[in-house]
């Protein structure tokens, strides 16, 4: 039988030896430090970071309240939905369907698709996108908000069109492309 012992003092040569400089993360999507960003109604806060997980992933606990969710876009990055309470409709190269708590969604990269709550309740979902960078996006077009259930703030119409000008300005430097509403 071999010991966990054994298997951290052996060498491969096919694995690369391991970094000291990386450091276990451990998150709590309540923490009042993470970021959390409001975004097109919804609310969204980083769990890991690109810089977490040497740019491999990034994690993102998603609020998304009734009538909530992103417009139809595409990027060129593996984007997965582990719904974890609550029901949404996702709307994949112009097919929709429905999926619930304890289902999992996978994009893959340059795909149209989006995401909507069309229920009663909020849903609550985690999203990792692969590889990372889609955190940095939401960071730079997003506004801070208190919690993880916390609403941004209300847009006028002007607040909006600005919003849409200044996601769409940015969205090219995140492999992004908001694509019209069907």
């Amino acid at each position: 039988m071999t010991s966990s012992s054994d298997i951290t003092t052996r060498s491969s040569s096919s694995i690369a030896a391991d970094d000291p400089r990386r450091n276990l993360v451990l998150t709590q999507s309540d923490d009042q430090n993470l970021p959390h960003i409001g975004l097109v109604g919804d609310t969204y806060t980083i769990l890991l970071t690109g810089k977490d997980t040497a740019g491999r992933f990034c994690l993102i606990d998603m609020y998304v309240p009734p009538g909530g969710g992103p417009p139809p876009h595409r990027h060129d990055f593996e984007e997965s939905f582990i719904i974890l309470q609550g029901e949404i409709e996702a709307t994949f190269r112009g097919v929709k369907s429905v999926a619930g708590a304890g289902e999992t969604l996978h994009i893959p990269a340059n795909a149209p698709h989006q995401f909507q709550n069309k229920g009663e309740l909020p849903v609550r979902l985690l999203c990792i996108c692969s590889p990372a960078g889609q955190e940095e996006f939401f960071a730079e077009v997003g506004v801070p908000v208190a919690t993880r259930t916390t609403a941004p703030p209300k847009l006028d119409e002007k607040a909006q069109a600005d919003f849409r000008a200044k996601a769409g300005a940015l969205a090219p430097k995140y492999r992004t492309e908001l694509l019209q509403h069907a």
